[in-house]
This record gives C-alpha cells, structure tokens and sequence, in this order.
C-alpha cells in the first residue's frame, strides 16, 4: 500500500471509530476512500454486533453495502440519517467541497441535507487553500438532457470559464448519471476570488440544472489522512 492509500485507510478508519454507534443510520458515500470506510464500518458492524442501517448514494454504493453484508436501507424507511460518511474531490480553507468527479453528487447532496451530519474523509491531495488549486477537472453540475446546451451556454456567459459536456470512455455519446442525466464539467478560473454560496445558488438556480457538486456550509468535520500516516481533523 503506498502513502496516498494509506492515508485514505487512516483518515477512514479514524471517521469510522469516531462517528458511527450502534444503532444509527448511516448515509454512505462514494470514492476512493470510501472503500475504506465501508471496510471498517463492516468489521466494526461484525467484531461489535452493532445494529447499523447503511443508505446508500449511488447503485455502485448500494452493491458494496450488499457486499460487505451490511444492512441496506433507504430514505423512505429512514428520512433522517444521523451521520453521513463521504469523500470530496477538493475541500478548501472554509471546508467548502467541490464533489461530483464519480457524477453521484446529487443523490449525495440530498443524503447530505437529510444527515443531521456530513463527515468527510479525505487523503492529502485533496487539501487546498482555495478551490481550483489542486483540483483542475472543475466543478460537476448534472443537467437534464435536453437543457445541456443551454445550460453550457448560460454557465459561460454569466460566470465565465469553460463547462464541457462529460463523455463516456468505453461507449461513444455522453455519460448517463443513476438518474438519467447528463453532467457538464465546468472550469472555472482559480484565481478570481468566488462567493462559493452565491455560485452554488446561482447554478441551482438555472432552469435544467439538477444540481451542481458544490457543497457550502455542508461538511461537519474534514478527516485528512496525511503522508506520514497521521490524521488530521478540521
């Protein structure tokens, strides 16, 4: 395991041990270093005969919490989900998250609304000071399908930069989410200050748009596992 990995395994197994107990709901995310997460929370379920029921973001989610033998369940059984444990592609100073490079971000975002809290976990390259530093694919917004030129158009024309149409890598046309949208990347410029609150509202706010993977004011704690193998906690 090199240094990346095991930071995502400390920063995980640190959220795990911290936030979960027994008898809770458990909204699970997705990414790399959830692979981790539900690792640990599966072994914790099975060493201390916890009673945990796991909600998935995403169909991949829903099969690894199948894999691992955890409890399924959803948010017509569970409308209220006491921790949701989930990855970013990018978390800056204010702990604002760009997410959405694996196109869940929507059902992520309405697990997350429903958690009474959001705990990210994190390897180091995901740490920056301000949004854009690290991360350069820019920020995912999922549109419906008929709306996406015009939803690129508007995006470009009111907030500048250049949002792109996401293809599909082994088929030809673009990339269809779980919920049969499509997803416009959009690259912003990284050094013009943003009011990120006001852009995510602005972005929601455009007829077609589903939502968009910015995350204001949502995440509780930030778990960041670092290169020497320690966690650190923001």
């Amino acid at each position: 395991m090199d240094a990346l990995d095991q930071a995502k395994k400390a920063a995980a197994t640190a959220a795990i041990n911290d936030h979960v107990k027994d008898k809770q709901v458990i909204g699970m995310g997705s990414g790399s270093t959830m692979v981790y997460s539900m690792e640990r929370l599966a072994q914790r379920v099975k060493d201390e005969n916890l009673e945990i029921h796991c909600i998935p973001t995403s169909f991949l989610v829903k099969q690894s919490i199948r894999f691992h033998g955890l409890c399924l369940g959803d948010l017509e059984e569970f409308p209220s989900i006491d921790v949701m444990i989930d990855g970013a592609d990018e978390v800056d100073q204010d702990k604002v998250l760009i997410k959405g490079g694996g196109g869940y971000l929507t059902q992520e975002k309405i697990i997350a609304a429903a958690s009474h809290k959001m705990i990210i976990v994190a390897d180091y390259s995901k740490k920056s000071t301000r949004l854009g530093q690290h991360w350069k694919k820019g920020i995912t917004i999922e549109v419906i399908p008929m709306a996406f030129d015009f939803v690129r158009n508007r995006i470009q024309s009111q907030f500048g930069g250049k949002a792109t149409l996401r293809q599909g890598k082994t088929k030809y046309g673009p990339i269809n989410t779980d919920n049969s949208n499509f997803l416009l990347d959009w690259v912003f410029d990284s050094d013009k200050k943003h009011n990120w609150a006001e852009v995510e509202a602005a972005l929601n706010m455009i007829p077609g748009v589903v939502d968009c993977g910015l995350f204001v004011n949502r995440a509780h704690q930030v778990y960041f596992g670092e290169s020497d193998g320690s966690v650190s906690i923001v």
